[in-house]
């Protein structure tokens, strides 16, 4: 319990430097400057409630648009203002039409009827001079400044790109970030905010037409979007973070691209691994407020310390054409290589559990034969067949394509950076040394992308050394 004031000042100690102030005799400057900044943030912030709520007149929207020289776009569910000027080049009118697709997409993904939404729909704004729009009244006072968007409600703004990729991209994740405030009525911590934009808005369009892509299946699908990249990068530099990381991103520190690259692969993930995406559905199926992150760690059979591990993996490996159900791993403990192991490796799968158990320090002899395949070249009619060494014609990540690996989970030694897979020996034949007490893994080198066509065919055998 609160002590209550005294009624008149202590009386001062002989050792205690400390001096009384009494508040009626301050200055009254700073308490007017703080009250004065109060009332202001406050009413922004009313300012902004009230936009938030506020109506939207279109057609009122549309004439103040064609009044200040707007160029003004209209679909079902997007309209579309901007003072960029017309080019050989413009995709701009097209914007509304993969906006309505995307919309369609976003109403799947929560379970929401898109015929019964048919009235619905946003104003966004393509800007190449704000204060063009800020004179004619269609970008209000109380929005603060922005480098690349802001969404208020059914209205948001994006500068304009020079990437019309890009720039599509970021029309796509405003659009979210309104439909998910309006129509599921969004509140949520900023890993899920950010992250589900993202996730929603990744794309690439097929024949001109919006197909979601959550993880993008190839660069030029996604031009100058590079949240794969920025991935890499943070493993690389062992600056990664883990999913707990994630999910405790302040909003304030929620503005660089690592910060939304985290977030969108922390939905993605979510979303789409055999093990986390029915509870993840169950949490959004609910209200998306502040307590969302709490009930998604509450979710029965939701373990964090294993969604912590299977997101190490994924964001270790991340890449284009990424499969989360091909790529998961099953970490069951194995039995002590007590007699010689055989089996068959998938090449169509990622890091394989051969259900042996190391001690650390442990020697392991290892040998194999028989091909893989691999799908086909580019354009030719060939076949690619690979043994343990794999095949000099192509290479993925410094070794070549269909390479055997065998790896374990290591913790980092310097405790710097995210556990990952070790890879401890490679080839057809030859010698490994355990790093670790724990499971023995293998796997064909390939791309993510690549595995979906190949077929089986390469056996191993472990030995005890």
């Amino acid at each position: 319990r609160a002590e209550e004031a005294p009624d008149e000042p202590p009386r001062a100690h002989p050792e205690r430097t400390t001096r009384y102030i009494d508040p009626m005799h301050r200055s009254p400057l700073p308490l007017l400057r703080h009250l004065l900044l109060s009332c202001l943030l406050f009413s922004a912030e009313l300012s902004l409630r009230q936009l938030l709520s506020a109506e939207l007149d279109v057609r009122q929207v549309i004439a103040t648009a064609q009044r200040a020289d707007l160029r003004v776009f209209q679909g079902q569910h997007l309209l579309l203002l901007t003072d960029c000027p017309a080019g050989p080049d413009d995709d701009l009118a097209n914007l509304p039409g993969v906006f309505d697709e995307a919309f369609r997409a976003w109403c799947r993904h929560y379970d929401l009827a898109a015929d019964e939404q048919a009235h619905w729909q946003a104003v966004g704004c393509v800007v190449v001079d704000p204060e063009r729009f800020r004179n004619c009244g269609l970008l209000p006072a109380e929005i603060p400044a922005f480098e690349n968007g802001f969404c208020a409600g059914q209205q948001f703004w994006l500068m304009d790109q020079s990437n019309p990729a890009y720039r599509r991209h970021l029309l796509l994740h405003e659009g979210v970030h309104a439909f998910t405030i309006t129509l599921r009525r969004l509140h949520a911590p900023p890993w899920y905010t950010e992250g589900i934009a993202e996730l929603l808005a990744t794309h690439r369009l097929n024949d001109g037409a919006f197909e979601s892509t959550p993880i993008p299946l190839a660069a030029s699908d996604v031009e100058q979007l590079g949240r794969i990249e920025a991935v890499r990068e943070l493993r690389l530099a062992n600056t990664a973070p883990s999913l707990t990381d994630v999910f405790s991103t302040p909003a304030r520190e929620h503005h660089r691209i690592p910060d939304y690259a985290a977030s969108w692969a922390s939905v993605a993930f979510l979303s789409q691994h055999p093990r986390y995406r029915e509870a993840f559905a169950a949490v959004e199926a609910g209200p998306l407020d502040g307590r969302l992150t709490e009930r998604l760690l509450a979710a029965d059979g939701f373990d964090v310390a294993e969604a912590n591990r299977d997101f190490d993996a994924f964001t270790q490996d991340v890449d284009y054409g990424y499969d989360l159900e091909r790529m998961a791993v099953d970490w069951t403990p194995g039995q002590p290589l007590q007699a010689t192991v055989r089996l068959f490796v998938d090449p169509s799968r990622g890091w394989q559990n051969t259900a042996v158990q190391l001690a650390s320090g442990q020697r392991v002899r290892f040998a194999s034969r028989g091909r893989s395949q691999l799908g086909r070249l580019p354009n030719v009619e060939v076949d690619l067949e690979s043994e343990g060494q794999g095949i000099s014609l192509a290479w993925y990540r410094g070794r070549p394509l269909g390479r055997l690996l065998f790896a374990q989970w290591v913790e980092p030694d310097d405790g710097q950076g995210r556990p990952g897979f070790r890879v401890l020996a490679e080839g057809p034949r030859g010698r490994l040394t355990a790093a670790t007490a724990g499971p023995l893994f293998v796997r064909i080198n390939d791309s993510p992308q690549g595995r979906a066509d190949n077929t089986p065919g390469l056996e191993i055998a472990l030995l005890p050394d």
